[in-house]
Order: C-alpha cells, then sequence, then structure tokens
C-alpha cells in the first residue's frame, strides 16, 4: 500500500484565500436560457397559458434540491439570484411549482436515494 503523501504549506496567505473562495457562489444565466424562461406554448386547452417554461420550473427545482429549501424559500432564493443580476425575469410562484412539479416530465434527481 502506498503511505499518504503529506503537503508542507508554504504560502499560507495564499492558502487561506482559497480556502475562502470555496465558499463563493457564482450563477449565470445563458441567453437561451433568459429567452426560454417564459413558456411560447400553448396547451390547446381553455384557460390561462402556461407562463413558465419547463426549463424554468426545472431549473428552480433543482436550486430547491441542492439548497434543501421548501418552496417558499426556493421562491424567494430564485427572486434574488434575479434581482442580484439584474434579469428581467420572475420567478414561479410556490404554489405553481409545487402544482408543475406533479406533472412535470422531468426527473428531478432525489438526493436520499444517493446516500
Amino acid at each position: 500500500m502506498n503511505k499518504k503523501t503529506k503537503y508542507r504549506i508554504k504560502n499560507w496567505s495564499s492558502y487561506n484565500k482559497v480556502l475562502v473562495q470555496r465558499g463563493s457562489l457564482t450563477v449565470w444565466f445563458d441567453k437561451n436560457s433568459i429567452d426560454s424562461w417564459y413558456s411560447k406554448r400553448k396547451t390547446g386547452r381553455k384557460g390561462r397559458l402556461i407562463e413558465y417554461s419547463d426549463l424554468a420550473i426545472q431549473c428552480c427545482l433543482t436550486l430547491k434540491m441542492i439548497y434543501r429549501l421548501p418552496l417558499r424559500a426556493t421562491q424567494g432564493f430564485v427572486a434574488s439570484i434575479f434581482e442580484l443580476l439584474k434579469l428581467p425575469l420572475i420567478a414561479p410562484d410556490y404554489s405553481l411549482l409545487c402544482l408543475r412539479q406533479k406533472r412535470l416530465s422531468l426527473i428531478i434527481p432525489d438526493k436520499k436515494k444517493h446516500i
């Protein structure tokens, strides 16, 4: 068996900066995602059109799963990201997320199954 290699840290200030940056969060939305946020398809049924695309719901539910947020907090988190990035988008309402996650054809991986 190989012995574990020990490394000696020589530049502590650089090492500390790297450790602090591990907590940094960078979020970006490409132009295609921004353009696809709102749904353009018609349901063919009476009533209100679907406002948000499946991509938008998938994005919100993925953030919900990653950060283990309840639906109301997910709505606030997504809205704050849009505000920070100065994006002209509106976060889906938590009740809409609840309804659409049941009918969404995309699969949200469950973290509990992987543990």
